[in-house]
């Protein structure tokens, strides 16, 4: 197992139980002691996690995970389901991409299509756009979101909710059987009027999001078309969803639901 990997599950059971004891980590991830130790350290210097005697307990404050963090973070699952998404847009299609790293892989992912329109106010996915010359790109502008690669403002949600796009690509902190949420409300209006200008709204989550609830309340799944995330994705979470679900691999794809 990668760093990246073993440290991204060790903050998943750092979340889901409160506490980890060290020694009972390495154990269960199959390496030593010192290594776990070395990842709980790096876990505190990122601020996502707080040490105590013998190993670390979730943050009261717990904030937004650092972009570049996400980025380090379940890279093949991302890459995987940006593929499965960027397959559902023609060329001479349109899209709008929300922020986030997994959308950044969907950006990513429709190299090769042709005529397209992307709309994002994401300013990474812009700069991974901004010099392929069969790409519309439009960018709302506003003031970045701390944290993040947003940018957001009124007159932003005002001029995407005026756009009809064939697809819309939504990223969210978590998501569970009552809909998708965010850990701010800050993009949340954004959010909301890329939904409503999609012919088509697709969730893109990596497994590690899916049972989860944050802070603020994004959408319900009843207002999207379906969810996209890995193959790691439990059955009894994806059974709850009331849209379809499609779990892909890296190199496959499947049909959970």
């Amino acid at each position: 197992m990668r760093a990246t990997d073993r440290r991204d599950e060790i903050l998943r059971l750092v979340r889901e139980e409160g506490y980890v004891n060290a020694a009972a980590l390495a154990q269960r991830l199959n390496v030593d002691t010192s290594t776990v130790r070395r990842d709980l350290a790096r876990l505190e210097q990122l601020g996502l996690v707080d040490r105590s005697h013998g190993g670390a307990i979730r943050r009261r404050d717990e904030p937004e995970v650092p972009y570049q963090v996400k980025l380090e973070q379940r890279v093949a699952e991302k890459e995987a389901i940006g593929r499965a998404a960027a397959a559902q847009v023609p060329d001479g299609g349109s899209v709008m991409l929300d922020s986030g790293s997994t959308t950044l892989m969907v950006a990513r992912a429709l190299s090769g299509r042709r005529n397209l329109t992307v709309v994002t106010a994401d300013v990474r996915i812009a700069a991974e756009l901004v010099t392929r010359p069969d790409v519309r790109l439009i960018v709302p502008g506003g003031e970045s979101v701390p944290d993040t690669t947003t940018v957001v403002s009124q007159e932003a949600v005002e001029l995407v909710q005026r756009m009809h796009v064939d697809l819309t690509v939504l990223g969210v902190d978590a998501l569970d059987r009552d809909g998708a949420t965010s850990f701010t409300s800050t993009v949340v209006p954004l959010k909301r009027a890329m939904i409503a200008s999609g012919r088509r709204t697709v969730i893109v989550a990596d497994s590690s999001k899916l049972g989860r609830r944050q802070l603020v309340r994004v959408a319900s799944l009843e207002e999207v078309d379906e969810v996209i995330t890995d193959a790691g994705a439990d059955p009894r979470l994806v059974d709850q969803f009331p849209v379809p679900v499609q779990a892909v691999g890296a190199e496959t794809e499947k049909v959970v639901r």
